[in-house]
């Protein structure tokens, strides 16, 4: 098969490339850059040029052919200006979730148009072609498992998907890089926002929504308990980077009218803990579901997992959990539905209750 392969730096797509051509397919490796340089200058040195760098090896390794194609402008159009826009409004949008619909398997399709006839990732998910869908199923490695941040596919770009690693955990990917001596088997995993790269993401908005002052108040008594630069550094549950002391404290409740950020040493507080969410648009990846199966929600990317109940209201969902409730849930981030270990689709959750 004639595949594109898009790789990172990183040891996953590095191995995945590396399996493909053991398979004998007709590969081509192609590095999406999206690091605004312009726009970002000011956080310092481009942090694509490392991970070029050891693209570049990878692919002399194996005899790929390389490619770099700037996906900048898409990038800067459907991931960041949305994320500036919904962090100002007091919501917690995820990047990566917009990166993979919007660029990786959106922009990116459109630029190598019916050349290719897979797409392969070094993503941990696995996908089942069948013959009238295309399923997109949890990875064995339930931790380092990413269908939440796939959530937005439709089933024409899952239909064109390849996860070369997906049936493999993570310990094993690392093994297979010792064993293919990749270049950067030792190179650790990548941590926070794609674009940002080693920068920290609060430095990035500082740069374009900049510093407002205001209060940290208590939740339970109502005192303020300190001062911070601009709610929009901060996002419900949030426990690192308050930097008062007596705690530890969370970010319970935001008030972006006042520019208040309210905060509890309680996690699971009563009063703030969510029993469900509204999701008003939701992303189905392949047939329409059962409300009656047993369904289960991530709110976020990682092990956690909750049975649910779901009811519609219109075009809304209303996903209710069937246990205790949860405290962490914020608006603008992504409700995701498993059956099993297929991951059905998911949406921006709109309200919480």
């Amino acid at each position: 098969m004639k595949i594109a392969m898009l790789i990172s730096g990183g040891v996953d797509s590095s191995v995945a490339l590396a399996l493909l051509k053991e398979q004998g397919h007709d590969v081509t490796a192609f590095y999406l850059k999206i690091w605004l340089e312009d726009e970002l200058s000011y956080l310092g040195n481009c942090p694509w040029e490392d991970d070029l760098e050891f693209v570049r090896k990878v692919c002399e390794q194996f005899a790929v052919p390389l490619e770099v194609v700037s996906m900048q402008q898409a990038y800067w159009s459907k991931v960041v200006a949305y994320t500036i826009a919904e962090v100002q409004a007091g919501r917690t949008p995820n990047p990566d979730v917009l990166c993979n619909q919007h660029v990786k398997f959106g922009a990116f399709y459109d630029y190598i148009s019916d050349e290719y006839d897979y797409v392969a990732t070094g993503h941990y998910a696995q996908v089942e072609h069948g013959t009238e869908f295309s399923i997109l199923k949890k990875a064995p490695d339930l931790v380092k498992d990413q269908t939440y941040f796939l959530c937005q596919l439709s089933q024409q770009q899952l239909r064109r998907v390849l996860f070369p690693i997906g049936h493999l955990e993570k310990h094993e990917v690392r093994q297979l890089a010792q064993t293919f001596n990749l270049p950067n088997k030792e190179r650790k995993d990548s941590q926070g926002i794609c674009f940002l790269g080693k920068f920290k993401f609060a430095d990035f908005l500082r740069a374009h929504l900049g510093d407002k002052p205001g209060d940290f108040i208590e939740f339970e008594s109502g005192k303020v308990v300190g001062s911070h630069q601009g709610f929009w550094y901060y996002t419900i549950g949030q426990r690192q980077g308050i930097g008062l002391s007596g705690g530890p404290w969370y970010v319970v409740a935001k008030d972006t009218t006042k520019n208040v950020v309210f905060i509890s040493k309680q996690y699971q507080n009563a009063a703030e803990s969510k029993s469900g969410v509204v999701v008003n648009s939701m992303n189905i990846i392949s047939q329409e579901i059962s409300l009656a199966s047993q369904l289960h929600v991530k709110y976020r990317h990682g092990a956690d997992i909750h049975p649910v109940t779901i009811t519609r209201d219109g075009d809304a969902w209303v996903i209710t959990l069937q246990q205790e409730s949860k405290q962490g849930i914020a608006t603008g981030q992504f409700a995701v539905l498993y059956d099993g270990s297929q991951c059905v689709g998911g949406g921006i959750i709109d309200k919480a209750f």
